[in-house]
């Protein structure tokens, strides 16, 4: 299953960054050629970064590239070893509970109930915010199975 949600994962984030090309591209030439930029593009840019960094945190804590500090399990036993990582996922699994599903329901909650809309592409901002809580199931998925995955070693 894994597999599937990384490959998956993987073509989201890629689509994302050619489409965020296209339209950086798109302002630019509309900005230079044509003489006055497109009035959604720097909009569009800016949510699409959004989205592409917070889903390729999720990716890369998936693949287990995320930043750490190793200076603590260097000196500890291994069973110490799978007892940290256990606690250190727990936390994270917590923190990404409470900041991106809660907070992030609580966005696209608070965003949808007020009809916010975004300024120049009139796009409802519940969309922008979905983001935090489909992120947040994706960290926790991969927290949980990296944790499983590296305790059984």
């Amino acid at each position: 299953m894994k597999n599937k949600v990384d490959k998956i994962l993987g073509w989201v984030l890629a689509l994302l960054l050619a489409a965020m090309t296209l339209d950086v591209i798109w302002g630019v030439f509309t900005r230079y050629v044509v003489g006055y930029q497109s009035s959604w593009t720097d909009e569009l840019a800016r949510f699409l970064m959004i989205w592409l960094g917070v889903l390729g945190a999720a990716f890369a804590s998936g693949k287990d590239m995320h930043i750490s500090i190793d200076l603590l399990p260097q000196y500890l036993s291994i069973k110490n070893k799978k007892r940290l990582n256990i606690l250190v996922s727990s936390i994270v699994v917590l923190f990404v509970f409470f900041a991106f599903i809660i907070g992030g329901m609580n966005y696209v909650y608070v965003s949808m109930a007020l009809g916010q809309t975004s300024a120049a592409l009139n796009l409802p901002m519940w969309i922008v915010y979905a983001i935090l809580p489909i992120s947040g199931v994706l960290l926790i998925y991969y927290r949980i199975y990296n944790t499983i995955k590296n305790s059984w070693k």
